[in-house]
């Protein structure tokens, strides 16, 4: 038996969060930027709002993502060092001014607490901060790949500001740490887990290898790739390999 490739999750806590004019991360505490930084011109507004733990009875656009704050410290994603964020989760949702929700077969638009299912793998719970960041695209906007795709962009960059600084925390006061361990077996069965993704377009699209964890640049569609098969690795799974845009 041979050891492979190694992945180590370090993972700190956020106890509380609060907003200000610039994002500050110590390993126990964030605040985050009041703002968001625009330059589309099909963007009209994007807005920040901090919600408390069991604050959720707001009401909001329809949902177009959920995603957790990570990032690489060492190595490309599924080995070396990856540092995360528990506590806290950015939930990213979006409308075109005076015109229809940002979604494809179905808008979740509503009070929060309705539309969003806490406490699943992959979702705040109750005891989480949610970061909510919303977009509005500008009167006459056309809900299209391209646009969904900008917003996307919007919510990377203002994420990535926190992610520069999750880089240089100190490994040692992560809450947790996870290893994991890739292994061959020589002449045991070889056993595959075969995911369908979606990628269809607009707000149907998976994502592929982006730069960060479950982030957006340099991410490869699987529209893009004409929905071939792409072998990963678990490590690279758990890695955040995959970001379902749905």
């Amino acid at each position: 038996m041979m050891d492979e490739k190694t992945l180590k999750i370090k993972a700190f806590h956020m106890n509380e969060v609060t907003v200000g004019e610039k994002c500050r991360l110590e390993a126990n505490a964030l605040q985050i930027k009041d703002h968001c930084d625009v330059k589309e011109d099909a963007i009209q507004k994007v807005s920040v709002q901090l919600l408390r733990p069991r604050q959720h009875q707001v009401r909001t656009n329809t949902i177009m993502d959920v995603l957790p704050i990570s990032t690489k410290v060492l190595g490309r994603i599924g080995d070396g060092i990856t540092h995360t964020l528990t506590g806290v989760y950015v939930v990213m949702t979006g409308a075109i001014i005076d015109g229809e929700q940002m979604h494809e077969f179905g808008s979740s638009d509503g009070i929060l607490s309705e539309q969003l299912k806490l406490n699943q793998a992959g979702t705040p719970a109750d005891d989480d901060f949610i970061i909510h960041i919303d977009l509005l695209a500008k009167v006459g906007s056309i809900l299209d790949r391209g646009l969904c795709l900008k917003m996307f962009e919007i919510v990377d960059l203002y994420i990535q500001e926190i992610r520069e600084q999750l880089k240089m925390l100190e490994g040692s006061q992560a809450a947790e740490i996870y290893e994991f361990k890739e292994q061959r077996h020589p002449g045991r069965p070889k056993v595959a887990l075969v995911k369908q993704v979606p990628g269809q377009g607009a707000m149907y699209d998976t994502l592929l290898f982006p730069n960060e964890p479950s982030g957006f640049a340099g991410g490869h569609s699987i529209i893009d790739m004409d929905s071939m098969p792409v072998f990963i690795s678990a490590n690279e799974y758990r890695d955040g390999a995959i970001r379902a845009m749905v």
